[in-house]
């Protein structure tokens, strides 16, 4: 079986072999990312694809920030750049949910919690969050239950 970071690894040696800048600096710097993660603590370990896929998301959201912020300041070609390296991130996550799986999740979490009103937001984000695991972001998933309970 292979893991999610020996996919990375033989992925990175691909784009080497092939010349491919992007990719390999990309995939390079998310290695070295799950490598600090696995020394982190009192002890070495080995990662898990779920913990491998938090560290390739976490990545992937500070490529995009980083693009945007490259884009506020004018400077196009940092954040051509940066969206492309997401790119790449985006390639080893799970299909991101669209709004409308997003909601229907949300609404079911609602109903299932039988909350209303914004102090029952902690008790549908702990329904919803197990579901929606790495498929939203959770700024994306926090206002679509704000929404949810407002509505």
């Amino acid at each position: 079986m292979t893991t999610l970071k020996s996919t990375l690894q033989d992925d990175l040696t691909t784009a080497i072999k092939a010349r491919d800048e992007l990719r390999s600096a990309t995939l390079r710097m998310t290695l070295t990312a799950i490598t600090k993660q696995e020394v982190a603590g009192t002890e070495a370990r080995e990662l898990t694809d779920d913990e491998v896929q938090k560290v390739i998301a976490g990545e992937a959201k500070k490529r995009r920030e980083a693009a945007k912020a490259f884009a506020d300041g004018g400077r196009e070609e940092q954040s051509t750049r940066e969206l492309a390296e997401h790119e790449v991130l985006a390639a080893y996550l799970p299909q991101q949910l669209t709004d409308e799986e997003l909601n229907v999740l949300v609404a079911d979490a609602v109903a299932e919690s039988g909350a209303e009103g914004p102090k029952a937001m902690g008790a549908v984000m702990k329904i919803v969050n197990p579901k929606v695991a790495g498929r939203a972001e959770g700024g994306r998933v926090a206002a679509a239950v704000k929404r949810a309970l407002a509505g």
